[in-house]
């Protein structure tokens, strides 16, 4: 076992997690704003796939995200360029997605790419030391468990808190 067997393991598990959280959800309800400073359901798991395709994609492999290069940006009409990190609460408030199904394909194609990626990449390569702002540097590897994994659970655990407050029951 190397270090991409530990980080396939925990992005299929976090895609399937995220695909099970969603996938309840009518559009209304990912939409749903709490009161206070935190953000939708939909803003959340938007904000991690984004985050993910944007790393292996445009970050790794100097390559189109798959946001733009299977046309999910006119598909769900969000943001072109952002990613939700250093967006205002107002912008994060208005994001609206139009489609749970749309957005659930794209976080499972997401996930699929990445888990394509680990498998190909050379371990040597995932040693390599990356500039990630405003993180700063690190090796490609710590990238994909930090900024992608576990800044992913963090936000599906704020998707989980969010759906408590709707009523629904707590779930894995």
């Amino acid at each position: 076992m190397d270090i991409r067997d530990l980080l396939i393991d925990g992005i299929e598990q976090l895609t399937s997690w995220m695909d099970d959280a969603l996938k309840e959800l009518s559009a209304e309800q990912v939409n749903w704003n709490p009161p206070g400073n935190a953000v939708s359901v939909g803003f959340n798991a938007w904000h991690v796939m984004r985050t993910s395709d944007n790393i292996v994609n445009f970050v790794f492999r100097k390559s189109p995200p798959i946001w733009m290069a299977q046309g999910y940006v006119e598909k769900l009409g969000l943001p072109k360029v952002e990613q939700g990190t250093g967006m205002s609460l107002e912008d994060a408030h208005a994001l609206n997605i139009a489609s749970v199904d749309l957005l659930r394909e794209y976080g499972r194609s997401v996930g699929a790419d990445v888990v394509s990626y680990l498998k190909e990449v050379p371990v040597e390569t995932l040693e390599e030391v990356q500039m990630i702002k405003p993180l700063g540097e690190m090796p490609k590897w710590r990238v994909v468990r930090q900024v992608v994994m576990t800044h992913g659970f963090m936000h599906l655990g704020e998707i989980s808190a969010l759906k408590g407050q709707m009523g629904f029951r707590f779930a894995i």
